[in-house]
């Protein structure tokens, strides 16, 4: 549900087979300008220096400050129902990543 004007307005998603899977990402970049925020999900290969960018979200700054406080909301939920998510340290050494076409 979302809210126009302070009462609730239920809306249609429309996704593919593919969306709806869904993709496994272990490396997420931001960069950030005045007038947005770029997340790039990125999926490392296991044992070889290489990567595949899978999607690039480009949001507003208010819009990413909502995505972090709902992040930060749900993680506590998910403690509270799971216990402690354990940090995982950096691989050692933290990979150098840049983009190839």
């Amino acid at each position: 549900m979302a809210q126009a004007g302070g009462e609730q307005v239920q809306v249609q998603i429309k996704a593919d087979e593919k969306e709806m899977v869904g993709q496994f990402c272990n490396l997420v970049m931001f960069h950030h300008n005045p007038e947005e925020f770029t997340l790039q999900f990125i999926y490392l290969f296991p044992n070889v220096p290489q990567g595949k960018l899978l999607s690039s979200m480009i949001v507003s700054p208010a819009h990413a400050k909502r995505i972090m406080k709902a992040l930060a909301e749900n993680i506590s939920r998910y403690e509270a129902q799971f216990g402690p998510i354990r940090d995982v340290p950096e691989p050692n050494p933290v990979p150098n990543v840049g983009f190839v076409q």
